[in-house]
């Protein structure tokens, strides 16, 4: 199951909704409901977060928390580690390959360290201004 599919459910049972009637009003199969609450398909489109927001009257925080979920909600996760060190690369499979015997305090303290790293600043690409040179003979300027 994923994040977005667990609270997908649980909105819906504190409704009372049957799968069938929520998928009615959001214009989708119970099938496709069904199985992003089971994490059998990947992360819902923005457009349908957007719709389960309105249709249950999210706003402000929860509105956020749920597409928040939905980014963190892909099943099938690949982790290109392509140019990072040996140690990142070790970390990345042995995570894969135990991650499903790990148990929730050690998942909740994995969160914890991932929550206090601060996002690195993504370094921004700048156009160079254009150059006189640049102008053909006789060009007026701008």
């Amino acid at each position: 199951m994923t994040p977005f599919g667990a609270r997908l459910r649980a909105l819906r049972a504190n409704r009372g909704l049957t799968l069938k009637h929520l998928a009615e009003a959001l214009q989708v199969s119970a099938a496709y409901l069904s199985a992003l609450e089971h994490g059998k398909r990947g992360a819902p489109s923005a457009g349908l977060v957007h719709q389960v927001n309105e249709y249950f009257g999210l706003i402000w925080d929860e509105a956020d928390d749920l597409s928040r979920l939905a980014r963190l909600s892909n099943p099938r996760v690949t982790v290109n580690t392509a140019g990072l060190t040996p140690e990142q690369t070790a970390l990345a499979n042995r995570l894969a390959q135990t991650i499903h015997r790990l148990p929730p305090e050690s998942i909740a303290a994995l969160h914890a360290v991932l929550d206090t790293t601060t996002p690195q600043a993504k370094p921004r690409l700048r156009r160079p201004a254009p150059s006189q040179t640049s102008r053909n003979p006789g060009e007026q300027p701008r």
